[in-house]
């Protein structure tokens, strides 16, 4: 922006600032501020243009709490977007990201689109766990139906408000903030993500290898994915509903569906690592899944998680996914019963 020398319709310029530039205020006018650079240029700017050392320090402590967080995804920014302090539309933004700036995505949070007034918004029902006894500052919230989403309930008769998701998100130079999950797209090659099949892909991560000397991948190595996805429908309890893993058919030349768990209560971060096998080294991958209905959720950020989570386990031996760890106990799941819901066969290769 550019500072002008007086508050009227026509003024001039006296000097150019820019995002997340330091200015000294030198006077407060109605709607403006008289501001001072670093270079002693004095001039005046609109004060919503411009946030207090308070807030600006609110970012930086966002930047440091979050410094050593796993990045659960990357994606690339739609069009130009300020970062959020907290998720809303109405918080406090700062930092410009430009359009096409990728960003590592850190957590996943759901908030109402727009906040209702304090006595429009129906208490949630709790559980007296021992947690919440305690005064634990998340609240219990149980979600019905395990799958059913908890701005769902209520939303036909405007009870509840329209949730949606946000992201806090960091970019190539460190700055970390929040921003709205319709204003990114999630980095995802296309040979999988055109099988996406109505939802959204949430993640795409390379477990393995394979050679295939008719192949276009570099060095004839096609990588082998596993992914995790969910629905188009913002505002979800959960962070992903599927599972699936896709491998290369050296025979075929295409991407096959050799597992699919779905639908779960899922939560990132999804971990890929390697275990130790009868055949040796192998491939393999966790999650958390909700194990009820009971979930915590911060009431600064809207961040959802399982009240008792669960760590599951899978190794893939060539193309036949199977479950390891010490949880083999079954896996809620929201419509079928049972563990291999879209996939009776774990190991069993699959069509497109």
């Amino acid at each position: 922006m550019y500072l002008h020398d007086r508050v009227a319709a026509v003024s001039n310029r006296v000097a150019e600032v820019t995002n997340g530039q330091q200015l000294e205020v030198v006077e407060h006018g109605r709607r403006f501020l008289r501001v001072k650079t670093q270079k002693n240029e004095i001039g005046w700017i609109e004060d919503h243009a411009v946030i207090d050392a308070k807030t600006y320090a609110a970012f930086n402590q966002l930047g440091t709490e979050h410094k050593k967080d796993q990045v659960v995804a990357t994606a690339t920014v739609r069009d130009d977007v300020y970062l959020h302090s907290v998720p809303g539309r109405e918080t406090e933004h700062f930092y410009l990201l430009p359009g096409n700036a990728k960003v590592e995505l850190l957590e996943r949070a759901c908030v109402p689109k727009v906040a209702p007034a304090p006595q429009a918004v129906p208490k949630p029902q709790t559980s007296p766990t021992p947690a919440a006894k305690a005064g634990a500052s998340a609240p219990v919230v149980k979600v019905p139906g395990i799958a059913k989403p908890a701005s769902g309930v209520g939303e036909a008769d405007g009870t509840a408000p329209v949730m949606e998701d946000w992201w806090l998100v960091r970019d190539a130079q460190g700055r970390t903030g929040w921003l709205l999950g319709g204003r990114v797209d999630v980095d995802v090659p296309d040979a999988v993500g055109v099988y996406a099949e109505g939802q959204r892909m949430v993640g795409a991560y390379v477990l393995t290898k394979v050679t295939d000397d008719e192949s276009t991948a570099a060095d004839h190595q096609v990588p082998e994915y596993v992914t995790v996805l969910s629905p188009l429908k913002g505002g979800q309890p959960f962070d992903f509903d599927q599972v699936r893993v896709f491998t290369w058919s050296v025979k075929r030349h295409r991407y096959e569906t050799a597992f699919r768990l779905h639908p779960i209560l899922g939560f990132l971060p999804l971990k890929v690592a390697t275990a130790q096998d009868k055949n040796g080294t192998v491939p393999s991958f966790s999650f958390q899944v909700a194990s009820g209905e009971d979930m915590t959720v911060d009431p600064a950020t809207g961040i959802t998680r399982p009240l008792a989570p669960r760590t599951i386990n899978y190794e893939m031996i060539d193309t036949s996914v199977k479950r390891i760890g010490p949880d083999l106990g079954p896996i809620p799941t929201t419509h079928l019963e049972g563990e291999a819901a879209g996939a009776k066969k774990t190991g069993k290769r699959r069509g497109r």
